[in-house]
């Protein structure tokens, strides 16, 4: 579970029931089954459909345990008689689930529950154990699919999340504490709540349903058993529960789970304009009548947004149909659109309101994981030089003191300016070179030095 710390008839019903309970001595209570012939509201018949979809995750995961690069060195240790150490230790975790596809068993859940792990493990409603593999994870919006093989699973049916409204009644379903399948209940507190610093991608439903660590990645849903949302996040500055969580609205994680089924990655693409919220002093400023979008700040050259005619100052009032209240609702809106697909943009300008076409482009990359390139590259951050490095390539911007990188002699700063005897201008280059090789012969710049490295892996 994520933590943010911020340092009627049938109502008649309920009370008629309430005072027949109080007004009965202790020795001849019973709960009524009717009031006046009206069946008393149980929440039981719809949790018996809907609970056998929410399944427990629980991970095992191998984390390299860091060492001073002495402690790697067997006469060192020998000199010293220092005992041999594990050079990694186990670590496991648990969280929550919804099945989502029964017969291809694909399952919804947080990426944080999932993280790095080694071991996946489901376990049923009905104490069934399987082995999950994992389909693909988004940091970003923290949304994450895995999948089992089994048959007779239970999945929930998706409802539009775009429709709910405060006060509408949510059931909260998950794991929390490892205690097991647990079902708590509230109302929509808040809808499209963002700015928490939770997630990269917000837009969390707020809900006043009891939500405890290990009910991440487990199913919000309205009084139909529909899923809703998924949770994934708690307001706690004590540790615990204090009637506000946060989910993920399922249009959200539906849209992200087809990119993740169909890529195993959400390839997210660039619009290339920077946009703030209207605040009355910019609308004032802008002669608008209203506080409602958000206003271009900048157009990035040759980008899509300048392709398709935004200007500074614009007001986007929509994409594709969907109102921008403000600058979060065009990040996520653009951030749920793929590499090629056209969005419609409309905007404000001068006060004639215009429509715009614009097809989202692959972004550059501004940094990558080493380890993704190349297992030897493990523990460093890759990133194409800015011209500032006096030479083109790709620089080592951070590395671990601890990884095999690092002992074969690369250092921060270090530009990698040929691989594999290829001369490398950009990632794409350095991954190209690295491809399917189980060694690396790079050719670094150092200042006013220049030599070679050598980094063996198994692939």
């Amino acid at each position: 579970m994520r933590y943010t710390a911020f340092t009627g008839k049938r109502l008649t019903c309920f009370c008629l029931a309430a005072a027949l309970a109080l007004a009965t001595p202790l020795a001849n209570a019973a709960w009524p089954e009717s009031v006046e012939g009206t069946p008393l509201p149980s929440l039981a018949p719809m949790l018996k459909r809907t609970t056998p979809a929410v399944v427990n995750i629980s991970t095992k995961t191998e984390i390299e345990v860091a060492q001073h690069p002495l402690m790697r060195d067997p006469f060192f240790r020998h000199f010293f008689e220092l005992p041999d150490q594990p050079l990694k230790r186990k670590s496991s975790s648990l969280g929550s689930g919804v099945i989502v596809n029964a017969d291809k068993g694909y399952i919804l859940t947080n990426n944080h529950v999932i993280d790095k792990a080694d071991e996946i493990s489901v376990t049923l409603h009905n104490g069934r154990q399987l082995a999950a593999k994992l389909i693909g994870g988004d940091p970003e919006s923290d949304i994450a699919v895995i999948q089992v093989e089994a048959s007779d699973l239970t999945a929930l049916p998706l409802a539009n999340s775009d429709q709910l409204s405060v006060g509408d009644f949510v059931v909260a379903i998950g794991n929390p504490f490892g205690l097991g399948q647990t079902v708590t209940s509230g109302i929509v507190s808040a809808l499209g709540r963002s700015g928490l610093g939770i997630e990269g991608y917000e837009d969390f439903i707020q809900t006043d349903a009891s939500i405890n660590p290990g009910n991440s990645g487990g199913a919000l849903v309205n009084l139909r058993g529909e899923l809703i949302g998924i949770n994934t996040a708690i307001l706690a500055p004590t540790g615990g529960n204090v009637g506000i969580g946060f989910a993920i609205p399922v249009n959200m994680a539906a849209g992200i789970m087809d990119m993740l089924i169909k890529h195993g990655e959400v390839r997210r693409g660039l619009l290339g304009v920077s946009v703030q919220d209207i605040t009355p002093d910019l609308a004032q400023a802008f002669g608008l009548q209203q506080t409602q979008g958000a206003v271009v700040t900048r157009v990035q050259p040759d980008s899509p947004a300048a392709k398709a005619g935004l200007e500074q100052g614009d007001v986007l009032l929509s994409i594709n149909g969907k109102t921008a209240k403000n600058s979060m609702d065009v990040r996520n809106t653009v951030g749920m659109v793929q590499i090629g697909d056209k969005v419609e943009i409309e905007v404000l300008r001068r006060g004639d309101t215009l429509t715009r076409t614009a097809t989202i482009a692959k972004p550059k990359k501004v940094s990558e994981d080493g380890g993704k390139i190349h297992p030897a590259l493990a523990g460093t951050v890759l990133a194409p030089t800015q011209g500032n490095e006096g030479v083109e390539g790709v620089v080592v911007g951070k590395i671990h003191s601890a990884s095999y990188a690092w002992q074969a002699g690369l250092r921060p700063g270090d530009v990698i300016v040929a691989a594999n005897k290829r001369p490398v201008q950009s990632l794409d280059d350095l991954a190209a070179a690295a491809e399917k090789r189980s060694e690396l012969l790079l050719n670094l710049q150092r200042g006013d030095n220049s030599f070679f490295v050598v980094l063996r892996s198994k692939r």
